[in-house]
């Protein structure tokens, strides 16, 4: 395994980590528990140290489920938990908002720490910002847990540059977890050198884009009820697109021997050493062909012509559906 510092004050953590939400959340269709839980084994095996959660993942079933396996693992204590926070819940699976509270933040807390069944979480960040709260209370919360001992390191998610500086004028941040992808690339336009400025780390998210790019979904596969579904790049006038971008990809691919899927993890991680890519493999296979990301060296050639083949802006549709657009800091302009 290859190995990575995540921002100038954040832990060392494996080269790629692994995204646990598909495992319980059943927003991309239903998953086994013991395929999950061999899955989380078979990446600490490998080597991979960062795993990465929300307390809102099936309403608390994620937690428990990585909880579950860390105790049956001879490599629990090599494991860095990244965790997020706020999401708020309703018990028919619906969303109610975000929660930056100081209160809510140690209240949150309280709870993950007893799912997990640990004394403490590596990385701990608010899953989106809480537009009625100051970013500098929630980060001032979670720097009292650090204190006290409950919290390693604090990261944020899906924020813009300037909040990424009032959050770092109150306690350094390690990483900001965002979607990054070849077919999104926001990040490129400010963000990315903010965090490159401030000695923040990336955790990049959707670097498969839900699957879109894996080199394996097919159009007509999804559950009404996967997110997917509802997702503006996998609609009917958007997809046929996209998949257009997937089959140029596997081109160039098939040139290396590789995969599709390992083309586009690839890409992330060669977006600079301070990227981590995360990967949502629910199954081992699909563990082991992520891995095999870590193998693939493209050269500026590659790079090039990946360039070349899937530019910016090539994707048809958003990333969200409006509502989900409206709660990405990261996303407004001006």
């Amino acid at each position: 395994m290859q190995y990575r510092q995540l921002g100038a004050t954040g832990p060392r953590v494996s080269a790629l980590g692994l995204g646990a939400m598909g495992m319980s959340h059943g927003v991309y269709g239903s998953s086994d528990r013991a395929e999950s839980i061999a899955t989380l084994h078979a990446a600490l095996d490998a080597g991979i140290t960062l795993i990465d959660t929300g307390d809102f993942y099936g309403m608390g079933h994620n937690e428990m489920l990585i909880g579950e396996a860390l105790r049956a693992s001879p490599k629990r204590d090599a494991a860095v938990l990244s965790v997020k926070f706020g999401g708020m819940r309703d018990p028919a699976g619906g969303w109610g908002g975000f929660d930056g509270r100081p209160g809510a933040v140690k209240n949150f807390l309280a709870y993950s720490l007893q799912r997990l069944g640990v004394d403490h979480i590596d990385i701990y960040r608010p899953a989106r910002l809480d537009p009625n709260v100051p970013i500098e209370d929630t980060v001032g919360a979670i720097a009292d847990m650090v204190e006290a001992g409950y919290v390693r390191h604090i990261g944020l998610s899906e924020v813009g540059s300037e909040t990424l500086r009032r959050a770092a004028a109150v306690h350094p941040i390690v990483d900001l977890q965002i979607e990054y992808s070849l077919i999104s690339r926001g990040i490129e336009d400010g963000i990315l050198a903010t965090c490159r400025e401030l000695g923040i780390g990336i955790t990049a998210y959707g670097v498969l884009s839900r699957g879109l790019i894996s080199g394996h979904w097919q159009k007509g596969s999804t559950d009404p009820k996967d997110f997917r579904s509802h997702s503006p790049r996998f609609q009917d006038g958007n997809v046929d697109r996209n998949l257009e971008l997937v089959e140029a990809l596997r081109t160039i691919a098939a040139a290396k021997g590789v995969s599709v899927a390992q083309i586009a993890i690839a890409w992330v991680s060669a977006q600079g050493g301070d990227i981590v890519p995360l990967v949502g493999s629910r199954r081992r296979d699909q563990l082991a062909e992520a891995l095999g990301a870590l193998d693939v060296a493209l050269t500026p050639d590659d790079l090039a012509q990946i360039e070349q083949t899937v530019p910016r802006n090539a994707a048809a549709g958003e990333r969200y559906a409006p509502h989900g657009m409206a709660t990405l800091d990261s996303e407004r302009r001006g």
